[in-house]
């Protein structure tokens, strides 16, 4: 489908609204003599001792004219320092002064503080819906590759609030369906999982947990009691946008800790052979196939497995 003036219009008008919100427009960034794209130049240059002009001006897309004339008012300014390069003379390198370096702490920490007081007016929903839609735009007009806050050191791991357990039943029926072509019974064998748990619970040995990235849900797990001495693992699930990360992992193993420490001597799980992904991890976290079977369900022909490991 071609691109309408409308959709154009649209991203035109947020452009307009967001370089007015970050204060692009006005005569200096954060409220210093230089313009964005010479904060972004001071940027570049403090993230090494020394940068080849010639790697500085393709990485940052600009003119060599317009980032000559750039270096030349920051060696004006005693901020920056040009010489020939000692492995090639007919490069030029590009370095930081003290003075430089100075700029570039100065000009990090008041854009920090301008950012953290801007999402201060916001709600904590607000803001994981802002950092969201943030990095979704990332995302889809980058190269497709996760941000730094899509790294596992930016998930967390927290128990079921209100609301979560419908996400368990909706992710895992549309999940499947999308990638298995499983049909509206798994989706409702989720649902019947879920609330036996709600209506069973016995808190002390039975506990759920929810992987959140940027604040939204990225994965879940489950920890029931079978019998008073086997836990059983159920709904491992990972948002595709999120995989790759270790979270799955983290979730079993945050099961197999919680069910070791509520008295139980072993932990079982059943799935189907057609899931690798889960069931590498299961592997990796020490259990080991007992049990298969062939059964028709979900609208396909599978082979069930049972997994064991002690605690």
């Amino acid at each position: 489908m071609p691109v309408s003036a409308g959709e154009v219009a649209v991203v035109r008008g947020f452009n307009r609204f967001y370089t007015g919100v970050i204060g692009v427009l006005g005569e200096g960034l954060v409220r210093s003599p230089y313009s964005l794209t010479e904060a972004r130049v001071v940027f570049e240059l403090a993230q090494r001792e020394s940068t080849e002009v010639v790697a500085l001006r393709r990485d940052l897309g600009l003119d060599p004219g317009h980032l000559s004339r750039m270096l030349a008012r920051f060696e004006s300014d005693g901020l920056v320092v040009r010489e020939r390069s000692a492995a090639d003379a007919r490069r030029q390198v590009a370095a930081l002064t003290p003075a430089g370096r100075d700029l570039y702490a100065m000009l990090d920490r008041r854009s920090a503080e301008d950012v953290e007081a801007l999402l201060e007016k916001l709600s904590d929903d607000e803001r994981r819906r802002l950092l969201t839609a943030m990095r979704t735009v990332e995302t889809l007009l980058g190269d497709g590759t996760p941000s730094p806050a899509g790294r596992a050191d930016s998930c967390v791991l927290r128990p079921l609030r209100p609301g979560d357990l419908g996400w368990v039943v909706q992710r895992n029926g549309a999940l499947y369906a999308e990638e298995y072509g499983w049909d509206q019974t798994y989706e409702a064998l989720v649902a019947r999982i879920v609330a036996d748990y709600v209506d069973g619970r016995d808190p002390s040995r039975e506990n759920a947990w929810i992987a959140e990235v940027d604040g939204e849900p990225a994965g879940c797990i489950f920890c029931v009691r079978k019998d008073d001495r086997v836990a059983q693992l159920r709904l491992l699930l990972v948002e595709p946008s999120a995989r790759g990360l270790g979270i799955g992992t983290r979730l079993v193993n945050e099961c197999l800790d919680f069910a070791a420490d509520a008295g139980y001597a072993e932990m079982t799980l059943w799935t189907n052979d057609c899931l690798t992904a889960a069931r590498r991890i299961y592997e990796r976290t020490g259990f080991t196939l007992v049990a298969e079977e062939p059964h028709h369900s979900f609208g396909h022909t599978l082979t069930g497995q049972s997994w064991q490991r002690p605690l």
